[in-house]
């Protein structure tokens, strides 16, 4: 059973920069194809950016492209989310999910395919 964990949200002026990690608690982080989501009030939760299991392989949502940027360190069992040039629509509650693949290089965008979820930080975006 793998347990994640977000940490790094907060108040922040648009055109600022916050990074979010995910810790997961199990010895299997390496096997996890991980992606971030978020979900805005009255919103559906949508994609925000994916990685592989080895971290070679990312995507993100054309909203995040170039503003955003994840990584992995497997050795640490973490994944980050760099926020940059942040807006006031990325006002959200961000989620990292994560997925037991066999693939090293398979991105996931689909949020019914991961099944680990974290609680979820509150990013707020001020302009």
């Amino acid at each position: 059973q793998e347990q994640l964990v977000e940490s790094g949200g907060g108040l922040v002026q648009a055109g600022g920069s916050l990074r979010l990690s995910c810790a997961a608690s199990g010895r299997t982080f390496s096997t996890y194809a991980m992606g971030w989501f978020r979900q805005a009030p009255g919103k559906e939760r949508e994609f925000v950016g994916g990685i592989s299991r080895s971290g070679f392989n990312t995507a993100y949502a054309d909203s995040v492209k170039g503003r955003f940027t994840i990584s992995r360190d497997n050795a640490k069992n973490t994944v980050y989310l760099q926020m940059n040039s942040l807006k006031p629509e990325d006002t959200a509650v961000y989620y990292c999910a994560g997925k037991s693949i066999q693939s090293v290089l398979l991105v996931i965008d689909a949020p019914q395919v991961y099944n680990y979820w974290g609680q979820g930080t509150q990013v707020t975006v001020s302009s």
